[in-house]
């Protein structure tokens, strides 16, 4: 059975596990706390039956330390999920470097700080990459393999197709750069959909329906790029011509988003962001999310003749 070893006990860890094990891996799980990583199994099996209609056993499950596991045997990858913390971060690849069989390609899922900054100056550096996967992690398809500046190109290329063997969507990024792909071009239109809250032309309830109703649903089925391809890139560019000077080029933090913030409204951790959250609504609204979000994975499933 191969095996991947995840770094971590949190939410994006257990659905990554999970994700896995459903697939037919054998997963090693190492936490800085071994109770901690062996009392997630039962939620780890939990997701990952709710992902395959075949055997799932904890058998394919193993908890360790991260510290001073030393069983790399039949693994084909390791992957690094703890809290977003550079220097903890540091800390456990410079470990890793010396610790990990050479040929076995290490990864980071942070979002936020690059590969190449983790894995600075390290010796086996060639190998480690950001392997960034969405929330829920055990649901939606893509991870994006970025390239480090020293990351071995065709290591990353055969990173991608060990996802692709479990059932995930890769995408190569060739560059660190900050936000990676998917992140950039979501920041991008929430950068917009703030502006426009915070100017008081739409309401956050009205943002949510314009993009979920028109391009956000032609997503699901192909891409922009695509959706272009179809629809004619000359209407675009005229359209283009009035919106671009008028978009938001906001440097700093929506106004709107500040005072939230500052009132440390979060959102449904709190119970409050731009709307009020109860539990049952909290409760519900997450159901709903993962329920569409597993309609939409299945859209994405039916491939262009």
């Amino acid at each position: 059975m191969k095996k991947v070893v995840v770094l971590g006990t949190g939410t994006m860890a257990l659905g990554i596990a999970a994700g896995f094990i459903s697939r037919g891996y054998g997963v090693i799980l190492l936490g800085r706390n071994v109770e901690r990583a062996k009392s997630t199994i039962p939620e780890i099996i939990a997701l990952a039956k709710g992902l395959s209609s075949g055997l799932i056993s904890t058998d394919q499950i193993q908890t360790g330390a991260i510290e001073d596991w030393s069983d790399w045997s039949d693994v084909a990858l390791v992957l690094e999920t703890v809290t977003e913390n550079l220097a903890l971060k540091q800390t456990i690849f410079a470990s890793l470097d010396k610790r990990v069989p050479t040929h076995i390609p290490i990864g980071s899922n942070s979002s936020g700080f690059p590969i190449s900054q983790i894995s600075q100056s390290l010796k086996t550096a060639q190998r480690m990459f950001n392997m960034h996967y969405f929330m829920p992690a055990h649901i939606v398809p893509l991870v994006e393999v970025v390239l480090g500046k020293v990351s071995d190109p065709s290591l990353a290329k055969k990173v991608c197709e060990l996802f692709e063997e479990t059932g995930k969507k890769p995408v190569l990024v060739n560059q660190d750069i900050p936000g990676f792909l998917a992140n950039r071009i979501q920041h991008a239109l929430m950068r917009e959909a703030l502006a426009l809250v915070n100017d008081g032309i739409a309401t956050p309830e009205d943002v949510d329906t314009a993009v979920r109703y028109s391009f956000g649903f032609r997503y699901a089925a192909v891409g922009p790029m695509t959706q272009k391809e179809i629809s004619g890139w000359e209407g675009m560019a005229i359209a283009a011509k009035e919106i671009y000077p008028s978009l938001s080029n906001n440097t700093e933090i929506s106004p709107c988003l500040n005072k939230i913030l500052k009132e440390k409204k979060f959102g449904i951790k709190s119970k409050e962001g731009f709307r009020t959250w109860s539990e049952e609504e909290a409760a519900e609204m997450k159901r709903k999310y993962e329920k569409r979000l597993k309609a939409a994975f299945d859209v994405l499933q039916i491939e262009l003749d």
